[in-house]
């Protein structure tokens, strides 16, 4: 059974097949990541024996996969370790007083260390559509009225650790060995991560906060209505989740931006690690706001996370995908991003 110490929250699977998942304090498992057929989220379906299989052996093999290399041994532009494409190197500045609204896809930091942002513009969207089970729906149409800016990746343990030398965050989550350099941060509760956006918020005199559920699934589509915002077969190294084929999954979180970014410019919207957002847990969508804006009654014990993982397989990262995590309880596959209001 994994080691528990006594700090915070965590679910955590265990490493023995039937032994389900375990509820502590500060609970780490030994080793970080989880044999095949543990199951560490009750809300989330669990694996199957032949994909799991199957996901280890692609997993391994991509494993050990060289990179492509001139004949010089250096990767080709726009490649990472792996050889996939990775995000693009920018200069990446302050946010231009015009145009006013800006466009979009205009990307921006507010000072050096803050999260890289991209700009989404307002439109329409119907929210759940493709959803098969009773929490996907009803569809319903949402009104984004007006653009905002959402971060271009995930959070990253960099940027954290921005808040970090602020002495405001004062949490220091576990990488799980995979390294800090364009990780996601992961092991951060909700609370944590709301933290970090008042911050930032005060840092840089700008509104940040949590995506609404709303927010981020129209920022991940894209304006699609497939199930991956690249259309409806999940494809091969496309993302990061468990069946995904990719050199990470089902092993661990890829550095952001791994993989191509969807139409409004958003990267590892698709698995990865899964994302907090900001509202509270409800059954279905009936009586749910059609304004973009978070849903802030219900279970509010328990907040919404969307957009997939590496230890999931690819269904849990479709589009209209919603699941529920204890506001109080992080995981090594759970981060964040953030939005910052433009006024």
């Amino acid at each position: 059974m994994p080691k528990i110490s006594t700090t915070a929250a965590e679910f955590t699977p265990s490493p023995l097949e039937g032994e389900g998942w375990g509820w502590g304090a500060e609970a780490t498992l030994v080793p970080p990541i989880p044999l095949a057929g543990t199951h560490p989220h009750p809300d989330l379906p669990p694996s199957r024996g032949k994909e799991k299989i199957a996901a280890f052996i692609v997993a391994l093999l991509t494993a050990f996969i060289p990179a492509t290399v001139d004949a010089a041994g250096k990767l080709p532009p726009g490649a990472n370790a792996v050889g996939i494409a990775a995000a693009p190197p920018a200069k990446v500045g302050r946010l231009a007083a015009e145009p006013w609204p800006p466009k979009r896809g205009t990307v921006f930091k507010d000072c050096p260390k803050c999260p890289e942002m991209v700009v989404v513009p307002s439109g329409l969207f119907i929210m759940g559509v493709g959803g098969k089970r009773k929490r996907d729906k009803p569809a319903h149409r949402v009104n984004i009225a007006k653009p905002f800016a959402i971060g271009r990746f995930e959070v990253t343990f960099r940027e954290w650790q921005a808040c970090l030398d602020a002495k405001v965050c004062t949490h220091h989550p576990d990488d799980h060995r995979w390294g800090r350099i364009r990780r996601p941060v992961v092991n951060i509760t909700w609370d944590q991560a709301k933290g970090y956006v008042k911050w930032l918020s005060a840092h840089t005199g700008q509104l940040y906060r949590l995506p609404s559920e709303a927010e981020w699934e129209y920022a991940h589509r894209g304006g699609t209505t497939t199930k991956f915002w690249w259309g409806n077969e999940p494809g091969k190294n496309l993302a990061n989740c468990k069946d995904c084929k990719s050199p990470w999954s089902a092993k661990s979180s890829a550095p952001v931006g791994s993989f191509k970014p969807n139409s409004f410019g958003l990267y590892d919207t698709t698995a990865n690690v899964f994302e907090w957002v900001e509202d509270c847990w409800n059954r279905d969508y009936r009586g749910a706001p059609t304004d973009g804006s978070a849903r802030t009654v219900g279970d509010c014990k328990n907040r919404i996370i969307r957009g997939g993982s590496f230890y999931y397989f690819n269904k849990v990262a479709r589009s209209h995908y919603r699941a529920k995590n204890p506001a109080a309880v992080k995981s090594y596959w759970l981060g964040f991003r953030v939005l910052r209001e433009l006024k």
